[in-house]
């Protein structure tokens, strides 16, 4: 009975995170969401990446949300019922890691720890972000290599790097977990003296190769469709400006604004991830876990750095390192005293519900819309929904729409294609030499596809227009609006009030915000 009671406790914190995340399955989508979304509808419709949409991102996420989509449906609970399910299969893989590295309970702390970290306001943990898809590749890249130089079956180097590999395919920030396996194996074989350095190379190569193989096949998959000129524009060429615009000192200033608040409700977990951290390497008893530990910890820190944005999805990355920890202190506690062998469960266990306790609201109270809200204060996410639903059903079968603005969900709701590649306003305003290029092409494509409906997004969040941004697009559109289009629909995007748009009075209407959203059809249609 002991050696199935881990198991046991596995099956009940997946069932009880599943039913948590169940009940807020209907939060409407974020922007990411929305992007990853529509992306992978159109993979579904035989239209490949970067032809109709353009990020910076791989489009591993894309692919994994198409799956998902084929699977459980396009919509908001069908795209969150597959999130569960990889969550779950996460939670799982972080069991097996730390059954691995410490032992069977050990792996029943960690997991319990990456569960109630991974669903947590701080990391936005309700909404489908890439880095979910970044870990659950990663995490199963590292098992196979644990269990490749464990048990000497060098073979599963190539599998290992191959889902290290696919990781990265999720975000480019993956490709520091790819570092850490090379770290590792090569400071392993050396310390076990299992290889000599021209063993050790081959072996690193042969980890290598397999990581590289998702990249380039994906590559040589988009040169096939035709897109291999954009897809290196906007993740290589863009994507090398992006990441260099924002100085040390920015980046401090951001990391130390979002990290208390990834924290936030479960500070007794991460508390007991530094007690880990210390006793680990207060104690010889087994180097391998010490060493393996602190640098998956180390790496998994740097994969967060890239841009220095420390936006709070991004500490995703991290948070298997942290319940690993976690799980670390716990058995180094009772290897310690080891006549009070339950204590450590008893700390972490009220650790674990004074965790919940903090959050109960948010997990088992607020409501789909509460949770948006207050995530997202301010964001458009719930009036997009009504949006995207009055443009599917007024625009004809075959229409081109436009978003001026950073929402692409309402493109996914719509169920409508893209009058331009530019589906997002953020690079338009970036102190950044390609900007005024893509303004330029989203006029030209939408002075050329004229869209039948195209809705502005009058919203700082949407654009993050800075004082030295480019104002073209501004100055075109109040120029060219006038001409062409009629206002038809608004909504204020009051965060104190529920979504309301208003459609039949729309001319007359007064918003109460700053901020709203503004629907427009094209003057020659019906």
């Amino acid at each position: 009975m002991p050696s199935v009671l881990p198991w046991i406790l596995l099956a009940v914190i997946v069932v009880g995170i599943g039913a948590i995340r169940l009940r807020v399955l209907d939060t409407p989508l974020e922007r990411d969401e929305g992007e990853y979304a529509y992306a992978g509808q159109l993979m579904l419709q035989g239209i490949p990446p970067y032809q109709l949409a353009f990020n910076m991102k791989f489009p591993g996420t894309y692919a994994a949300y198409a799956l998902i989509m084929a699977l459980f449906g396009q919509t908001i609970a069908g795209i969150h019922l597959g999130f569960l399910v990889v969550n779950a299969a996460t939670i799982v893989l972080v069991f097996l890691l730390g059954k691995r590295l410490l032992d069977p309970y050990a792996g029943v702390v960690a997991c319990a720890s990456y569960a109630l970290l991974s669903i947590g306001k701080g990391v936005l943990g309700t909404q489908a972000h890439a880095t979910h898809f970044v870990v659950i590749a990663a995490l199963g890249g590292v098992l196979l290599l644990l269990r490749a130089v464990q048990t000497r079956q060098y073979s599963l180097l190539f599998w290992s790097g191959f889902l290290l590999g696919v990781s990265v395919l999720m975000k480019q920030h993956a490709v520091l977990f790819v570092a850490f396996g090379v770290f590792y194996l090569s400071w392993y074989l050396r310390k076990e003296r299992l290889a000599d350095w021209t063993s050790i190379a081959r072996k690193v190569t042969m980890f290598c190769v397999g990581a590289c193989i998702p990249l380039v096949l994906t590559g040589f998959l988009l040169w096939q469709a035709g897109v291999f000129d954009k897809f290196w524009f906007w993740t290589f060429t863009y994507a090398r400006e992006y990441v260099s615009e924002l100085t040390l000192s920015t980046g401090f200033i951001a990391f130390r604004h979002y990290f208390p608040r990834v924290i936030g409700w479960n500070f007794p977990l991460w508390a007991l991830a530094l007690a880990g951290l210390t006793l680990l390497w207060s104690d010889r008893r087994n180097r391998v876990v010490d060493v393996f530990l602190t640098a998956f910890l180390v790496f998994s820190a740097l994969a967060m750095v890239p841009g220095l944005y420390f936006r709070p999805h991004y500490f995703v990355l991290v948070l298997p390192a942290v319940a690993l920890l976690v799980a670390s202190a716990a058995r180094s506690a009772r290897i310690r005293w080891p006549a009070v062998p339950w204590l450590p469960y008893g700390v972490f266990g009220a650790a674990f519900l004074l965790s919940i306790s903090l959050q109960w609201d948010f997990l088992f109270q607020s409501t789909p819309l509460e949770i948006s809200r207050d995530m997202y204060p301010g964001a458009p996410f719930p009036e997009a929904i009504e949006i995207g639903d009055y443009i599917r059903q007024h625009a004809s079968p075959n229409g081109r729409i436009a978003v001026l603005g950073s929402e692409p969900e309402i493109y996914l709701y719509a169920q409508r294609h893209s009058a331009t590649g530019q589906i997002y306003a953020y690079a338009m305003m970036e102190a950044q030499p390609y900007a005024l290029t893509m303004q330029n092409e989203m006029i030209r494509d939408l002075e050329t596809a004229a869209p039948e409906y195209i809705v502005f997004v009058h919203a700082l969040s949407s654009w993050m227009r800075q004082p030295d941004s480019a104002a073209r697009i501004f100055d075109w559109w109040d120029a060219y609006r006038p001409q062409h289009y009629d206002l038809v629909g608004i909504a204020d995007l009051d965060p104190d009030f529920p979504p309301e748009l208003h459609w039949d009075d729309a001319a007359t209407f007064k918003a109460q915000s700053s901020d709203a959203i503004l629907v427009f059809k094209r003057k020659d249609l019906p």
